[in-house]
């Protein structure tokens, strides 16, 4: 049984505990969007990974905007293979809370689904979000292909303007290429959906500032309200 406390430091590959071959069994079917969970995916979709605190309430950010194929709730940047949540929160995995999204790139640009990222967290607050503390609340943008990593460099930059004129201080998001991701339990699957848990904690939502990367490619709404926190 691993303890969850507040963790800041990042543990190391050598620290970082074992895990286990056996992925994390999880639905077929996306509980809101009725795609598949796990793939395969259409021809010409493509694939990144999110990191904005809890993923409750980041997975339903993405599987609302048009244009997404499929979202799920799971784990990258760290160590531990397939861990479980618990292990996670414990802080000795490396990994942080993260959000899959497979998206149709004729139908939502990379540079849309960034400004939804940017403009509904904080991303200067290092290893945290909101109250939810720990190296499991981080932000970051995990990129499959070439392209994304420098679309995502350079959403960063025009952004940090932006973050600096608000008095938030420095961006502290990791962006690098996904090595590995891994699904979290089947009970965190698109957790805050209708048919679970319509009113669970959420604390995300539009934090007042405007990422100005690809402002002719956005759809009219990125930044999703966010019903009432508790």
């Amino acid at each position: 049984m691993f303890l969850r406390f507040k963790k800041l430091d990042l543990v190391t590959e050598e620290q970082a505990i074992p895990g286990r071959s056996v992925s994390m069994p999880v639905a077929d079917r996306h509980t809101v969007l009725g795609t598949s969970l796990t793939g395969p995916w259409p021809s010409g979709a493509e694939v990144a990974v999110f990191g904005m605190g809890c993923f409750w309430g980041a997975e339903r950010i993405f599987w609302r905007l048009p244009g997404v194929i499929s979202t799920s709730a799971g784990y990258a940047g760290g160590f531990t293979e397939n861990p479980t949540y618990e292990e996670v929160c414990s802080g000795l995995t490396g990994h942080t809370e993260v959000v899959q999204v497979v998206y149709d790139p004729a139908k939502i640009s990379f540079e849309a689904i960034l400004k939804a990222f940017w403009e509904n967290h904080d991303p200067t607050q290092g290893m945290r979000q909101g109250n939810d503390v720990g190296t499991q609340y981080r932000s970051a943008i995990y990129t499959t292909t070439d392209a994304q990593l420098k679309t995502a460099l350079a959403s960063r930059d025009v952004f940090a303007p932006v973050v600096a004129k608000a008095g938030l201080g420095d961006i502290t998001t990791e962006i690098a290429p996904l090595k590995h991701y891994y699904f979290a339990e089947d009970y965190h699957q698109q957790y805050l959906s209708d048919a679970k848990n319509p009113n669970g904690y959420c604390n995300h939502g539009p934090n007042g500032l405007s990422c100005p990367i690809g402002i002719g490619n956005m759809p009219a709404q990125t930044s999703i309200e966010a019903p009432g926190t508790r």
